[in-house]
């Protein structure tokens, strides 16, 4: 089965936003060319670029009068366009001429001295007035040109000068677009950034917590809203949790003393002694049950403890235990004290319950060895079968057992991860070099 692929909305704002922009600039452009083409329809305009042809192509002989050369470029543009005519104005008030002149041209071309630069429309066809003027320069000298060269169409003019001012400007809005957009969009998925992280923080003991909503856009609150309400009733839902097994570890122990006062007074006998093991194993799940509560109130109430004196005690009262069931229990450490910040039954319990472990898993001999060393550093070592390597993750695992026809409820180990980790320690299973299992216990120094 195919899991459809997450889409960046990042991207697709941005392609989306460069598209609108586009599109609008192109719609914008297209209108104004349509509105620019019905305004000129029918305009024609003259190419100024006869008076430079004119301009070169007048010369001053000898005896210094003006004569018109007929040049290549001037017959070219005599050719090309039939109506061509113009007259030249020199800085002496020279007049030099050519073509069929208009009368009213031909009366300004005494004045041409006055005025430099002029671009006349004649808006009927055959457009006989149409003329423009002109200051140029040529061999003879500097003119004042009025004429009518080559005719172009206002249209052909209007969609060339709007494509040459659309390209740039749709240019650099696309590369504004691609620098700005981004940064706007990352600007405002700031916050969303801000907010995974608190999210992605959130576990088992963080209960309480909820995902701040200031600096997160409006669209989103709805979103962190829900999220903070599934919280609150996941931590709702958590504490009738832990508030049943607290009840129900505390109604167990009544019962079970008094199951265990009834049974002492039996004889000696099997069933007895079988019973007896039955019952102590309902009272330490209890107490294991008890024991997770209590760790899970009482937080970070740590005070400084010596691991060497909880380790010394927990041997000499398991001690007997061990015998009984055929081990040597060994306390070895040259140090008096190794202290630690922490919770002092809780550690006791951590001690106790690996030494338990050890009891009724290492084949009912060998050694079960306690070490310390001054890096605040406890290795519990049995002499037993050993922890396969695939197994050494999952005994920590609430209710699991290593053989599903062992007794015990499997929380034993649970609950010294649960305190290692309250602790800032950590607990690691290995081999015993002599053969067995090792527990390391790592507090922090």
């Amino acid at each position: 089965m195919k899991h459809p692929t997450s889409k960046s909305l990042k991207r697709r704002l941005i392609a989306q936003l460069l598209l609108f922009q586009v599109g609008i600039l192109l719609l914008f452009g297209v209108a104004f060319v349509a509105y620019l083409l019905q305004a000129g329809e029918g305009i024609v305009l003259s190419d100024p670029e006869f008076a430079n042809v004119a301009a070169h192509a007048i010369e001053r002989k000898a005896d210094g009068d003006l004569v018109l050369n007929e040049t290549e470029e001037l017959a070219k543009l005599r050719q090309r366009s039939t109506d061509f005519w113009f007259v030249a104005r020199s800085e002496r008030g020279e007049i030099v001429q050519t073509g069929n002149v208009p009368v009213v041209y031909a009366v300004m071309a005494q004045h041409l001295d006055r005025l430099t630069f002029a671009d006349i429309r004649d808006t009927q066809a055959p457009f006989s007035y149409l003329a423009v003027i002109r200051r140029v320069s040529g061999p003879a000298g500097d003119f004042i040109v009025l004429g009518k060269g080559d005719v172009f169409s206002m249209t052909y003019a209007i969609l060339l000068l709007s494509n040459l001012l659309m390209v740039p400007i749709l240019v650099l809005l696309v590369l504004i677009t691609i620098i700005a957009i981004p940064w706007i969009v990352s600007r405002a998925f700031a916050g969303l950034s801000t907010i995974a992280k608190e999210a992605e923080a959130i576990d088992i003991d963080r209960r309480g917590y909820r995902l701040p909503q200031m600096g997160i856009p409006n669209e989103v609150v709805p979103l962190v809203n829900a999220i903070n309400g599934a919280l609150q009733r996941l931590d709702e839902g958590h504490e009738r949790h832990q508030r049943f097994i607290l009840d129900a570890a505390h109604e167990l122990r009544t019962p079970v003393a008094i199951l265990q006062t009834r049974v002492e007074g039996i004889a000696d006998g099997p069933i007895r002694n079988r019973l007896l093991a039955d019952a102590g194993r309902i009272a330490a799940l209890a107490e294991q049950l008890l024991d997770l509560q209590r760790l899970d109130v009482s937080g970070a109430n740590f005070s400084s403890v010596d691991m060497v004196d909880i380790c010394r005690n927990v041997a000499a009262d398991m001690a007997p235990l061990a015998i009984a069931q055929g081990y040597d229990l060994s306390l070895e450490t040259s140090l008096d004290r190794v202290i630690i910040q922490g919770d002092a039954g809780a550690l006791q319990r951590v001690i106790f319950n690996i030494v338990q472990n050890a009891i009724e898993h290492a084949g009912g001999k060998g050694n079960i060895t306690i070490r310390i060393d001054r890096r605040a550093i406890v290795e519990i070592t049995d002499e037993g079968p050993g922890i396969p390597a695939t197994e050494r993750d999952r005994i920590f695992e609430p209710f699991h057992r290593l053989h599903p026809h062992e007794h015990g409820a499997g929380l034993g180990l649970n609950l010294v991860k649960e305190i290692m980790q309250r602790h800032g320690g950590h607990v690691v299973v290995s081999d015993n070099p002599q053969g067995g299992a090792r527990f390391r216990l790592c507090f922090p120094n």
